[in-house]
């Protein structure tokens, strides 16, 4: 069956991986991204998310089957929260009534390993609680004292925990909709290009990120367990936040599951 999937961050990495993925499979994607996708739209603010969730039911006659929250940024700055997080958590929203008609809804978002990272505690209370202009405020604060390494790490918790505590919700199980989560590690692209490259880099790398099971991955991994995610097999996978991440997760946790 063909099927309508909204990706944002189409534009590039695992966003793009994963919408031609899914086009070669045959079904009908509309990519949402700053640019090279078929929205333009700035999801770190109001009206692009806004404009986002307009243009997506206009494309689609009001009817989608799966929506893949992809769209993210790391970068010490404010914007990353307002993406990462709110953006995300704008998208899936905004887009959750376009699959009222579908026989088989799905969403899934992009959050990662960094969400096992130190974070910061108010950053992360304005997120769960919906306080966009205190994040902002907060995050400023912390870009300003050399601490927005923070800024990706507690959106992206914020983002892992806004899953687990929303998708058994009448909103999302009760509407027979899987709500889930990949948390990815290192993934290849032009920005880790170089560092892979070399043997020093690589061994930098492991220290800070340790993935004992094949290293980093191409994008086109994550864009393989996306797909099945969003897809109609996928009928009782709830508020999972699944670690794609060679085992950094077990390297770190070890044996806790929490």
């Amino acid at each position: 069956m063909t099927r309508t999937y909204v990706v944002t961050g189409a534009g590039s990495g695992i966003g793009e991986a994963t919408a031609t993925r899914l086009r070669e499979d045959g079904h009908t994607v509309i990519g949402v991204d700053l640019r090279g996708a078929d929205i333009t739209a700035d999801l770190s603010t109001e009206e692009g998310r806004a404009t986002m969730a307009q243009e997506v039911e206009e494309r689609s006659n009001g009817s989608i089957d799966a929506v893949l929250a992809v769209a993210g940024m790391n970068a010490p700055v404010p914007a990353t929260v307002l993406v990462n997080y709110f953006g995300a958590v704008a998208t899936l929203e905004s887009l959750r009534p376009l699959m009222k008609g579908s026989p088989a809804p799905r969403a899934v978002a992009v959050a990662s390993m960094a969400s096992l990272q130190p974070h910061d505690s108010a950053l992360l209370e304005a997120c769960l609680t919906g306080d966009e202009a205190a994040a902002l405020t907060r995050a400023q604060e912390l870009a300003d004292d050399d601490n927005g390494y923070q800024i990706y790490s507690t959106s992206k918790q914020a983002l892992a925990r806004w899953i687990r505590l929303n998708a058994p919700t009448d909103e999302w199980a009760g509407a027979d909709i899987p709500l889930n989560a990949i948390a990815p590690a290192v993934v290849l692209t032009p920005m880790t290009a170089e560092l892979v490259s070399t043997e020093a880099g690589r061994e930098q790398l492991n220290k800070q990120v340790p993935m004992p099971l094949n290293g980093p991955f191409p994008a086109e991994t994550a864009a393989s367990l996306l797909t099945w995610l969003t897809g109609e097999e996928n009928t009782h996978l709830c508020g999972q936040v699944i670690f794609l991440d060679g085992g950094y997760d077990a390297v770190t946790r070890q044996d806790s599951t929490w």
